[in-house]
């Protein structure tokens, strides 16, 4: 096996090598290192902050249009190398490859959309109440932002921080998950060969205790876009609090899916298989709840339970292969766990459970596509993230109490439904406590173009992706001209 390359950070328009480093696994076969990757130290942070700090002004002052035309030849680079991009990432990440190849193409998608922003990034002006008086406010940047990525959507998520806050004028810090570093770099090597200026993009790697941490506590640094869990979410809305910096947190989700005694059967399992065990269920919209109105319920599990034992599990370089590894050693541990506890608390394991270990799995951290019926609000497996293919099926006497469990969790990110009824449709878009809300759809698989983001304890701060995107990164500037 040929030595794997070693991957340097990226500060001030150079790759910055360091004497401490880092293994990037694939998560399907342990034999196999994507990379070496070179951890940062907080000098490493500072120096890229006060790089970001210089190459402000400049970035800033250039024409908006003009900062979208770098992100154009971004989108164009990635496009080019698609095919050995989606690859990398199903290396490193795991997902199978044409939904890595999917993730690639949307941060194509993505970096063309915001660059298309560019040229028509909206101000506001209305008319004085005095005469000769014209008012306006138009959109600043803010300087100095940080961005701290999770390792599920490894190139998707950074695209969509980072390209909406280039084209509003920002500098940026970009800290890739330790778990997945490399589609991260890929974006800032994509960023580098576009001949964005120095000092724009600064990719650093490491851990978030350390990187992170620093980050948060940089002085030119002015807001923090982070994704990931709620605990570390907590910590970081605390200390970046402290310095009263802008703040967007994107966590955690225990997404429901309702599906009522009218819904389209099969469409429905479908739906649900879908969004639960696709990924690996590693997704933050992923269905980790379905509640079944009481008369469709056991032919629903009959269903569904067939659909997730026909799953394929394997690396996903191989085709055919449906759910790939999950991230590592203690996301299978987490897998493991709660499927213990559900059984300790009375749920009834359908299909799945186990840890794979047999012949080529045993080098990878793979996990059986599980189902468990007879699963309780009250229980931890209904109310708690696991962030694996793991599903709970969950029966409600009717409409009104399908939405009264749904409700009952902390999150409030996704969340689907599965009807004909059109009054159903529109009481449940009514009355369910998420901010992605799908209807005959799975709750995971969202697009680029419109407002990313939950409510109670899955978000805070403005939201991402979308036009309004551009809420986070800018602030006004409003002004007042007599004439």
């Amino acid at each position: 096996m040929s030595k794997p390359n070693s991957y340097p950070n990226y500060i001030d328009g150079e790759w910055i090598s360091s004497d401490r480093q880092f293994l990037n696994v694939n998560p399907a076969d342990s034999d196999d290192c994507v990379g070496i990757f070179h951890k940062a130290t907080r000098a490493d942070v500072d120096s890229a902050a006060e790089a970001a700090r210089k190459a402000f002004p400049a970035w800033a002052a250039l024409a908006s249009p003009a900062r979208g035309a770098y992100l154009y030849k971004v989108a164009d680079i990635l496009e080019r190398n698609l095919d050995e991009l989606a690859q990398e990432m199903t290396r490193e990440e795991g997902k199978t490859l044409p939904e890595a190849k999917g993730e690639t193409m949307r941060s194509v998608n993505i970096f063309r959309y915001f660059a298309g922003e560019a040229s028509r990034i909206p101000g506001i002006q209305v008319p004085s109440e005095r005469d000769r008086v014209f008012m306006y406010a138009v959109r600043r940047p803010l300087g100095v932002v940080a961005q701290i990525n999770p390792w599920n959507f490894p190139s998707a998520i950074p695209a969509w921080k980072l390209a909406p806050a280039l084209v509003a004028g920002n500098t940026v810090l970009v800290k890739p998950a330790t778990a997945a570093p490399l589609c991260g770099w890929r974006l800032a090597e994509a960023c580098h060969k576009a001949g964005i200026p120095r000092g724009v993009v600064n990719l650093i790697c490491g851990s978030g205790s350390e990187v992170g941490d620093a980050m948060v506590e940089a002085g030119p640094v002015k807001a923090i876009s982070f994704t990931g869990s709620v605990p570390v979410g907590q910590t970081i809305h605390a200390k970046a609090s402290a310095r009263r910096l802008r703040i967007q947190l994107e966590m955690g989700g225990k997404n429901p899916t309702i599906l009522l005694a009218d819904a389209d059967l099969d469409k429905a399992v479908a739906n649900t298989v879908n969004a639960a065990m696709f990924s690996t269920g590693q997704k933050c919209t992923a269905t980790s709840r379905v509640i079944v109105e009481d008369g469709v319920h056991d032919e629903f599990l009959e269903r569904v339970v067939a659909a997730t034992r026909a799953l394929r599990v394997g690396n996903g370089l191989e085709p055919g292969v449906d759910v790939g590894p999950a991230i590592d050693q203690a996301q299978l541990d987490t897998n493991d766990r709660y499927c213990q506890l559900a059984e300790r608390e009375g749920a009834k394991l359908e299909c799945g459970g186990r840890v794979l270990t047999e012949g080529p799995l045993a080098k990878g951290f793979f996990f059986e596509p599980t189902v468990f019926s007879g699963v309780t609000e009250d229980m931890r497996i209904a109310q708690e993230e696991v962030f694996g293919p793991v599903l709970g099926v969950m029966c409600a006497s009717d409409f009104d109490d399908c939405m009264r469990i749904a409700n009952k969790t902390e999150f409030g990110l996704s969340a689907s439904i599965q009807t004909r009824d059109v009054s159903r449709i529109f009481e449940y878009i009514n009355g369910i406590e998420a901010g992605l809300i799908t209807v005959n759809l799975p709750s995971a698989g969202v697009e680029y173009q419109l407002p990313f983001g939950g409510s109670k304890e899955s978000s805070f701060g403005p939201k991402e992706q979308g036009p309004v995107a551009l809420d986070f990164y800018t602030d006004f500037k409003t002004v007042y001209l007599g004439y």
